[in-house]
């Protein structure tokens, strides 16, 4: 086999080994993964394929195209933790692919090794696993927005007006037209900011036009279909869906989700490219030498696609670390051509350094789990009851030390890249087995929950608070839970008047369990019911998944 066969083939098996393998391994998790199984579940129970809903209440969080997806998946492989992540690892699969045939389009032959290494740059990359193996919607949303400005760039770079410019431009506009389906119009702002700053770097700008409403029509007629449907079906999904969901959130100052300084991402966004932040440095140098002729056009579309998305999102009022998901691609490109660079100049001096500095790191770690668990440490209880738990984490640290290690002793610039990349495999794959079983009692309560499932009947009133709503309502296949207290996430879904009644303040909660006197069931966060037992009856028998889990009661 040629080198560039066994590269791809060695990819592939490193994506089954950390995306596909380990992904039924662990419970779900509160409140994104089982929020996103219940909604796609409740559209397989209702038939309601337009309108987005939770717990019988309208939920217009996002559109509806990611809920499809999972549905589907969980329609034929089951409705359990493997199926609701499937699409999540599949999507990074497809990343990781657009990014190999990019590479492989635009960089002279000789460069045999760099699109197989950004690729391996990206699989391995601290958020991509994590957010990979998990099921929230980020994943399919950088997989349809890499898909576009790939698909935007070649364009960039056909003939003019040719046959091949405008297929490239249609397929930009149906994956664009994919991304507002998963989340709105962020799928119109990335491409835009992305294209624009490209075409202005190339003295382009005169043509933005001209490159832009070919895709716009497309992207416009992939979504109108859903859109003209949704409209039918639910009149104000586009006046909150736009105003809370981007304007309050992005622009929306104190009152948006998730407020965070400008310097948020500046400062956690190295922590969510480990490994590979430790060679950054490095790479960065590397890019300062002059580049193949072929590259300089696809690195200084990368540098316009990861860094105008960087600010936006760093400029916007709401944040979570996800958000800048979509910049990775672009920057698993950048850090392959710049460490290749450097090593091709013989700087091997930078990547040994932050290499070995990773590796006493994870080094370090791991003999700090070990004295934890084994020794003690003043005022630090240990994470693990279960001997095999924290030495199976001990051998996950321990292996990403030594391969971290063995990179910067290695000489061969390939080896040194490979033998850094495999350094979080073995951690990410024994990661789903060495969770806390506190994290599993607060943030897992579906694996509660199910063992109680043959006790409730179909005539049973469920009451729950807002924290393991999602979970109960999977649990139980139900979509008709009482909320006990604030509604969170369904506040908007509860203000309609066809739900009222769904949600009811603690102090009339005794009331509504006496309505239901025998075939009433309570379901809490362990904090919240030790607040209000005081004020409840005696059940006739309840549950507890622990002092920091939930409480499960008969009424």
């Amino acid at each position: 086999m040629t080198t560039t066969t066994k590269l791809r083939l060695g990819l592939l098996a490193l994506f089954v080994c950390l995306y596909l393998l380990p992904l039924g391994a662990r419970p779900l998790m509160e409140p994104d993964e089982t929020r996103y199984a219940e909604v796609p579940r409740e559209m397989l129970a209702t038939g309601n394929w337009v309108a987005p809903h939770l717990d019988g209440l309208r939920y217009f969080e996002k559109p509806p195209l990611g809920y499809w997806v999972n549905a589907i998946s969980m329609k034929i492989l089951g409705s359990g933790a493997f199926a609701t992540r499937l699409p999540s690892a599949l999507s990074v699969g497809l990343g990781a692919l657009v990014i190999l045939l990019l590479s492989r389009c635009f960089l002279p032959p000789e460069e045999v090794w760099a699109g197989p290494v950004a690729s391996l740059i990206f699989l391995t990359s601290g958020e991509v696993i994590a957010v990979g193996t998990f099921s929230v919607m980020d994943s399919m949303l950088s997989a349809s927005l890499t898909l576009t400005l790939a698909c935007f760039f070649m364009a960039t770079q056909a003939g003019r007006g040719s046959s091949g410019q405008r297929g490239w431009l249609i397929a930009a506009g149906v994956s664009c037209g994919i991304a507002f389906l998963l989340k709105g119009f962020l799928a119109l702002v990335v491409p835009a900011i992305s294209v624009g700053a490209y075409l202005v770097w190339e003295r382009r700008w005169r043509e933005i036009w001209r490159l832009a409403w070919l895709p716009l029509v497309v992207a416009t007629l992939t979504v109108l279909p859903w859109a003209w449907a949704i409209e039918r079906q639910q009149p104000d999904f586009w006046r909150y869906f736009f105003w809370v969901e981007h304007v309050h959130r992005f622009l929306g100052g104190g009152g948006a989700q998730h407020p965070q300084g400008f310097w948020f991402f500046f400062l956690f966004g190295p922590l969510m490219f480990l490994p590979w932040s430790f060679l950054t440095p490095a790479a960065m140098l590397g890019l300062k030498d002059a580049p193949p002729i072929g590259a300089r056009p696809l690195i200084r579309f990368c540098l316009c696609w990861f860094g105008l998305p960087f600010l936006f999102f760093s400029f916007s009022s709401g944040k979570l670390l996800t958000y800048i998901l979509p910049c990775f691609p672009p920057l698993a490109i950048l850090t392959s051509l710049g460490l290749l660079a450097a090593l091709r100049a013989g700087r091997e001096r930078g990547v040994n350094l932050g290499a070995g500095a990773l590796g006493g790191l994870f080094l370090l770690a791991a003999l700090g789990l070990l004295l934890v668990q084994t020794v003690g440490l003043p005022g630090v209880t240990p994470p693990y009851a279960a001997a095999w738990q924290w030495r199976l984490g001990v051998l996950g640290l321990s292996g990403f030390a030594g391969l971290s290690i063995l990179a910067a002793l290695a000489r061969e610039p390939g080896a040194k890249l490979i033998l850094f990349g495999l350094g979080p495999v073995a951690l990410f794959m024994v990661a789903p087995f060495i969770m806390p079983p506190q994290s599993v009692e607060r943030k897992s309560p579906s694996v509660f929950l199910d063992q109680h499932r043959p006790e409730i009947a179909a005539h049973t009133a469920i009451f729950s608070d807002e924290d393991p709503l999602r979970a109960v309502c999977l649990s139980f296949k139900r979509d008709d839970v009482t909320i006990v207290g604030g509604g969170g996430e369904l506040s908007y879904g509860l203000s309609y008047p066809d739900a009222q009644g769904r949600m009811i303040a603690p102090d009339k909660l005794v009331s509504a369990l006496a309505a239901h006197r025998g075939q009433a069931v309570l379901v809490a966060a362990s904090d919240n019911y030790r607040v209000w037992r005081q004020q409840l009856p005696p059940p006739r028998r309840i549950y507890s998944s622990g002092p920091k889990g939930y409480v499960l009661a008969w009424y």
